[in-house]
């Protein structure tokens, strides 16, 4: 049965990915069908490799690795930052934190003169005010706006320090030799927050002791209200500020009841790490990827095959698991377009970052080029993209 349902999707939806096929330099990554990868670069403590998959109509996912100064000044500190920006709703809010959130990060570490926790939290804060304020604006044109969010996953390396920061359920998963076995142990380091926690949902229910419906199983998945899985975000606007929870928002996203505080979160859960000598690479990946492979699974992955092309082999690996849980191929899945490819598994990026411990240990004043890599995905002709969910352009704040 499922054979015949593979067959009438590839009758139905011809792959028109296929005829976007670039085989461009690796300076700004490569894309081949509805694959980005950029199997190689350098950033200032080693080296890394990126890769993401679009399974949305349009790639809800973004990603960046900037690598060098962290600051406005060129005085520094130095060191390399990511971001994984997994959307929802729609590609603004990923789009807009791609756009801003280093931008705001450089500009408090130049204030403070230093990279710290508070640092990282006024960047996450002001992204989320920006953000605001354009759905704000585009509130009267374009309503649907304010149902648009994202999760946001950056980590910081910086003078041996590694910092993480996060909103949602995207993931940042630390490979660390064991020298007495020769093992390399997978070792999460960043908290989720997704309704299917209990941990999760014990926060939501002290946080709204008067709201018995703050949570809701629903088709066995536990969800916000009944409405999203997430927690903490930027963005969702609808689900933070009352005023957006109505007319002409569609009724699925309106609540019935009003709220008096705001439902989701946008203050990002951070840790922070010293760097040890035997901390081998870093994997971080929107949960596309976790919905088919453990931590472990990962890190051997990363572990047993060369660096380049790390990324694009993780990618790979979680396309043939989401394969399989539909008893169909890998080559069979490959051929689904985009849009349909969402009822297989959905956009998936991934950053593999390696440390270079004579590196990563260096002061962080010791001055390097800088580097500037945006996950992709493809851009395809807007006359092929779906009418219904073009997005509105969105510029600086």
């Amino acid at each position: 049965m499922l054979s015949g349902l593979v067959n009438f999707l590839r009758a139905c939806f011809r792959p028109r990915s296929e005829r976007y096929v670039h085989t461009s330099s690796d300076t700004n990554g490569r894309q081949d069908g509805l694959l980005w990868y950029k199997d190689h670069g350098q950033h200032v403590n080693g080296e890394f490799s990126m890769a993401a998959v679009q399974a949305n109509n349009l790639l809800e996912d973004q990603s960046q690795i900037e690598s060098g100064s962290l600051s406005s000044q060129d005085s520094g500190p130095y060191g390399t930052f990511v971001g994984i920006y997994d959307g929802h709703g729609g590609p603004e809010t990923s789009r807009y934190i791609n756009d801003h959130l280093f931008e705001h990060l450089k500009r408090f570490t130049s204030e403070q003169q230093s990279m710290s926790v508070d640092v990282i939290r006024k960047a996450f804060q002001a992204t989320e005010e920006g953000f605001l304020s354009l759905v704000t604006r585009q509130w009267p044109m374009k309503p649907q706006i304010a149902a648009v969010g994202s999760c946001c996953l950056v980590g910081v390396v910086c003078g041996g320090t590694l910092y993480i920061a996060n909103l949602g359920d995207s993931r940042a998963v630390l490979g660390r030799l064991v020298k007495a076995t020769g093992e390399v142990l997978a070792i999460q380091l960043s908290a989720e927050h997704n309704a299917c926690h209990e941990s999760v949902r014990q926060e939501l229910q002290a946080l709204h002791p008067d709201d018995q419906q703050i949570v809701v199983l629903k088709h066995n998945v536990w969800r916000v209200k009944g409405l999203i899985q997430i927690s903490r975000s930027i963005g969702d606007v609808y689900l933070k500020k009352a005023e957006f929870n109505r007319e002409p928002l569609y009724a699925k996203f309106r609540l019935r009841e009003p709220f008096k505080t705001p439902i989701l979160s946008a203050e990002p859960s951070i840790s922070v790490h010293q760097l040890q000598a035997h901390d081998q690479f870093l994997i971080f990946a929107s949960d596309g990827l976790w919905e088919h492979l453990s931590n472990q699974e990962a890190v051997d992955i990363v572990q047993k095959h060369p660096r380049s092309g790390s990324a694009r082999r993780l990618v790979k690996a979680a396309l043939q698991e989401a394969a399989k849980k539909r008893e169909m191929r890998y080559s069979d899945l490959k051929k689904i377009d985009r849009g349909v490819r969402r009822h297989f598994h959905d956009d998936i990026t991934v950053v593999v970052v390696f440390l270079d411990s004579n590196v990563v240990t260096r002061a962080s004043s010791v001055k390097s080029s800088n580097i500037s890599v945006r996950g992709g995905g493809i851009s395809l002709p807007s006359k092929t993209l779906a009418p219904c969910t073009m997005p509105a352009e969105v510029g600086g704040t």
